[in-house]
């Protein structure tokens, strides 16, 4: 296994790291994981191979990085550098138990012993989620979060725009993809993430879930590379003027959600427009807690912080509420 960070420097530019803790030690001629994971395609290689063949002599310590006091800044752990239009950002829900609890109490029926469409679809994942190996099972529930200019790095803020009724973390595990020039997936690796949403707005109708999923999201700081996707546990919190106001345990991986991961990748890239040569998947896993499901709605400043054991340092990010004013009413004719 190794993790990898993606960093920027204003005099250096661009430059790709591995995590030797406490230290992060650059890659020679290498700006962009993306980058690497294309020589493995070529090399019929591996990533930790590739990597490690590249490692300089140049070492950088890594605290001053991760706390925002260097002049080397981390970027997304993966996105696609050339046209970030080509890096889609997905998620499936409903995959963990907790979740589909949380959205039936928020869609709850006027009749209390209705099950929520919610609800059911969970049931579907619990009774075919999980298919005998190369059979197909249950489709899951997927949302479409934006393309690669939502795409947050650590320390980055999550906005909350103007025209968003909330703004609130999710903590999950994103699987992270890069398709070759023939279009075929192959599975970089996985990130911690804040898929973040708008929950507000998604208590209003559950058919107001695609707009509210229409967000900023985060990922990293780090890239892990040759983990598995077993059983997976973590924390995740919430602190507002350095005070914690909100924290839980979190449980992610297949042992703790209701699809096996073969599952959810088959009936995400069975679409022909998944499968474009170069195109990057940034696709959320689902998440089990989140500070909203417990009563508390952010505010500007609180600082959301995920971590999963096993996946490097915890991912931090503030949320901010943007003030812009309203520019589309008036659209002009061509």
């Amino acid at each position: 296994m190794i993790r990898l960070v993606q960093l920027h420097h204003k005099e250096h530019g661009r430059a790709v790291a591995v995590v030797e803790e406490p230290d992060l030690v650059l890659l020679d001629g290498v700006g962009s994981v993306y980058q690497l994971a294309h020589q493995v395609l070529q090399e019929s290689s591996s990533l930790e191979l590739i990597a490690r063949s590249r490692l300089s002599t140049t070492s950088i310590a890594y605290d001053p990085v991760y706390f925002g006091n260097s002049e080397w800044k981390l970027l997304p752990c993966f996105y696609q550098p050339n046209d970030p239009q080509k890096c889609m950002l997905s998620g499936t829900g409903l995959t963990h138990k907790a979740s589909a609890e949380n959205r039936q109490k928020m869609h709850d029926a006027a009749d209390q012993g209705t099950m929520t469409d919610s609800m059911k679809m969970y049931r579907i994942g619990v009774d075919g989620g999980k298919p005998s190996p190369g059979t197909i099972g249950a489709q899951p529930e997927w949302f479409y979060k934006g393309d690669g200019t939502m795409l947050k790095a650590h320390n980055e803020p999550l906005e909350v725009p103007d025209f968003a009724d909330d703004g609130g973390e999710e903590p999950e595990i994103a699987g992270v993809y890069l398709c070759d020039k023939s279009g075929k997936p192959y599975r970089v690796g996985f990130a911690t993430s804040n898929e973040f949403s708008d929950h507000i707005m998604e208590k209003k109708n559950y058919l107001y879930l695609a707009p509210s999923k229409l967000r900023n999201c985060s990922i990293g700081p780090e890239l892990v590379v040759g983990s598995d996707f077993k059983n997976i546990q973590g924390t995740v919190q919430v602190s507002r003027s350095q005070n914690d106001i909100w924290g839980q345990q979190i449980q992610s991986g297949e042992e703790n959600i209701v699809h096996s991961l073969e599952n959810l990748e088959y009936h995400h890239f069975k679409y022909p427009a998944h499968n474009q040569p170069g195109m990057v998947h940034i696709h959320f896993m689902g998440a089990d807690a989140f500070s909203y499901g417990a009563g508390i709605q952010l505010q500007h400043g609180d600082i959301m912080e995920v971590h999963w054991e096993g996946m490097g340092r915890p991912l931090r990010n503030p949320l901010i509420r943007m003030n812009m004013q309203p520019s589309f009413f008036n659209i002009p004719p061509l």
